[in-house]
């Protein structure tokens, strides 16, 4: 497994974390989950591209 595969799987346990359905984050509305969601975007383009 390499490293930018690691950080996917990283990325999208954050994202899920980071959802506003669960009680501990309920109040932080939408921001968390779309800065993760857009870092993730960037790196899966990184990772086709070959350059991680």
């Amino acid at each position: 497994m390499g490293i930018g595969t690691i950080l996917i799987i990283i990325l999208i346990l954050l994202l899920v974390g980071g959802l506003p359905v669960f009680p501990h984050s309920r109040s932080w509305g939408y921001g968390p989950s779309g800065i993760i969601g857009t870092i993730l975007v960037i790196l899966l383009i990184l990772v086709l591209l070959g350059r991680i």
